[in-house]
């Protein structure tokens, strides 16, 4: 256990130094794909990246405004951040598959602060609720009771700060950055209870509209299931391409960004059949 949590504080102190220098850089008028890749370089230098012992943890998710999210951009995404965006930063760092998951939200306009604020109460409330024996329906049920205690005005309307019921943090395992075990941001009769040697990602989402989130834009999050059975392929582009994805991801995420990265090219008919082993964030 020793090596593993020295792991995670070599892999924390790498997302902290980016995570500084990237809320310092980032401005108005950059792209998505300028900002992800900003991210990403700076995680491969100072994790000093090498194959799956120590990397990105999964995509970066840049997600705006209505897009709580899983987003990040693909190819081709001309999407330039505004002085109006609410964006949510969520990146992650491994090293010997120990992820940090770990997100802030940048926002360049004052109207917003209470919406921001709402969200790291919430957050500091679900710290405050963890820890060894935690019930998991308890935390959810403090953090919405914190998140919901705020209000935003926005052009002469008020609303109240909802947490999105439908999404939540997670336990992570090495390896697998969604491990089993859910985080409810909303009060629920979940008995579950946190265990000693468990890792987790302590996440809240809040929203000024209904409270729950679908399906929207492209999927641009992939990962090999861990429980994922042997599907004989018969395509040589399909058995090219889930070679290269066990070789450099194993079962940690990844994105069109990353396959494109490695020189994979024109592959969307090999993803189709490959995808008995994998599942997606959409």
């Amino acid at each position: 256990m020793h090596a593993d949590f020295n792991d995670l504080r070599r892999a924390a102190e790498v997302h902290r130094q980016v995570r500084q220098y990237a809320r310092k850089t980032i401005k108005p008028g950059m792209t998505m794909t300028e900002i992800a890749e900003l991210i990403e370089n700076g995680t491969r230098a100072l994790v000093e990246e090498d194959g799956l012992t120590r990397g990105i943890g999964f995509p970066t998710g840049l997600s705006l405004n209505h897009v709580a999210a899983h987003y990040t951009p693909n190819a081709g995404d001309k999407t330039v951040l505004k002085e109006t965006d609410v964006m949510k930063v969520d990146f992650g760092v491994h090293v010997n598959g120990r992820i940090i998951d770990s997100a802030f939200t940048m926002h360049f306009n004052p109207r917003y602060d209470n919406l921001i604020a709402a969200v790291q109460d919430a957050t500091n409330t679900a710290v405050k609720h963890a820890g060894v024996d935690a019930i998991l329906g308890e935390i959810g049920a403090a953090v919405q009771e914190t998140m919901e205690s705020y209000e935003l005005e926005l052009d002469g309307k008020t609303y109240q700060v909802k947490a999105i019921r439908n999404l939540s943090g997670h336990s992570i395992n090495p390896y697998q950055i969604h491990g089993g075990k859910s985080v409810p941001i909303v009060k629920g009769g979940d008995q579950t209870r946190m265990e000693e040697g468990e890792t987790f990602a302590l996440e809240t989402f809040g929203s000024t509209g209904k409270g729950v989130v679908h399906n929207d834009v492209d999927c641009s999050h992939y990962a090999k299931r861990v429980d994922a059975r042997h599907v004989p392929l018969r395509s040589a582009k399909a058995k090219g391409l889930l070679n290269t994805i066990n070789q450099n991801f194993g079962t940690l995420p990844f994105c069109r960004r990353y396959l494109d990265r490695l020189g994979e090219e024109k592959y969307g008919v090999a993803v189709c059949l490959v995808t008995l082993n994998l599942s997606n964030y959409s």
